[in-house]
């Protein structure tokens, strides 16, 4: 989400010094699935139903923008996504989550639908008997998560971006011009305004500032499988085939600390329902996996804050990155560069975990 931002405030005319440890750091972006997901997002959280759809909405304009300004195509497709259930109960709970969703996802202008088998593969013809039903929202779509990078990067260097990698950031100190970053190499750098987007190193860095922001790594896992004939025209939440025919398969959750490895067991559980959901990956040959760790706060909501007595800094983190990029480029970069801020963001802020604020407003 970094890179969206500074992207969005390069855009903004504003200079902009983007402060990266590189592939050391092992981004959560370097590990991204590659869906813009709107169905089933913010359960109990209305105002992320809402902030979602909208970067959905602007998705759009953004690839184009992109690609019209760095000749990359993100391959972002908003062809509509599915959730498939294997069985008659996952059919079951899933609708019943629909269900309970439906006014929520309403109110932000998205609509999720139950389908049973004949219709689901008028959409996905591939899926196995296995595959009982599935939802299904119009608005869902899915990116590459690397032609993005190197996009929003190529487009904000154009826009005079300055990239420091490698080096890292040992300290943040306020002074008088705002803000004195002190890198790990020894050197300086000076700043009005300051954006933490550092992923789970949000939580060192705020706490040099006195500050807490509860992030957690959750450990996902990916399988690529090698190149296969198009079988498969829209994204689902655990197999997506990429513009150039090879498959992602994932969705695993593992509260495993700060292990980006990989297993044979979840691999397996991965690769089995993958299968089950379409029988033609069952003679696909893996070719790569990886583990990436998502930037979970305690809800699994987003946080953007700020604080009063820190003018000018903002800290950063979600786990929807591609999802949420053509907003963290758009109006939360309008935020940070001095506009209203979005009001879908207003319930973002850390002290939605302190009990006894909650409990007091």
């Amino acid at each position: 989400m970094g890179l969206a931002t500074a992207h969005g405030l390069a855009r903004r005319g504003r200079e902009v010094t983007l402060v990266a440890e590189g592939d050391a750091a092992r981004p959560a972006s370097a590990g991204n699935f590659g869906l813009i997901w709107v169905q089933s997002k913010g359960q109990g959280m209305p105002a992320y139903s809402a902030w979602t759809a909208r970067s959905a909405t602007l998705w759009p304009d953004f690839a184009a923008r992109l690609a019209e300004e760095t000749g990359i195509d993100v391959a972002h497709r908003q062809t509509g996504g599915l959730h498939l259930c294997l069985g008659e109960a996952e059919v079951e709970e899933r609708a019943r989550f629909v269900a309970q969703m439906s006014n929520q996802m309403g109110a932000a202008g998205v609509r999720v639908e139950m389908l049973d088998r004949a219709a689901l593969r008028e959409i996905a013809p591939a899926v196995g008997d296995a595959v009982a039903g599935a939802s299904w929202c119009a608005m869902d779509g899915d990116a590459d998560p690397f032609r993005l990078a190197r996009a929003l990067g190529d487009a904000a260097r154009a826009r005079g971006m300055r990239r420091i990698g490698g080096a890292g950031v040992a300290a943040i100190r306020p002074d008088d011009a705002g803000y004195r970053l002190e890198m790990r190499d020894g050197t300086t750098i000076r700043a009005a305004r300051v954006v933490l987007a550092a992923g789970l190193g949000n939580a060192a860095l705020a706490a040099a500032l006195g500050r807490s922001f509860p992030v957690r790594p959750q450990r996902g896992q990916i399988l690529v499988t090698g190149r296969l004939p198009r079988f498969l025209g829209v994204p689902t939440t655990h197999v997506r085939q990429t513009a150039e025919g090879s498959v992602l398969l994932g969705d695993s959750k593992e509260d495993v600390g700060f292990d980006y490895g990989t297993t044979m067991a979840v691999g397996a559980q991965i690769a089995a329902r993958a299968v089950a959901s379409f029988p033609v990956l069952g003679g696909a040959r893996v070719v790569r996996t990886w583990g990436a760790l998502r930037v979970m706060s305690p809800d699994g909501f987003p946080i953007y804050q700020t604080w009063p007595d820190l003018p000018g800094l903002w800290a950063l983190a979600c786990h929807s990155g591609v999802t949420l990029a053509a907003a963290h480029a758009g109006p939360l970069a309008d935020a940070i560069d001095g506009e209203a801020a979005p009001p879908e963001i207003a319930q973002f802020t850390t002290e939605r975990f302190d009990v006894p604020t909650a409990l007091a407003g």
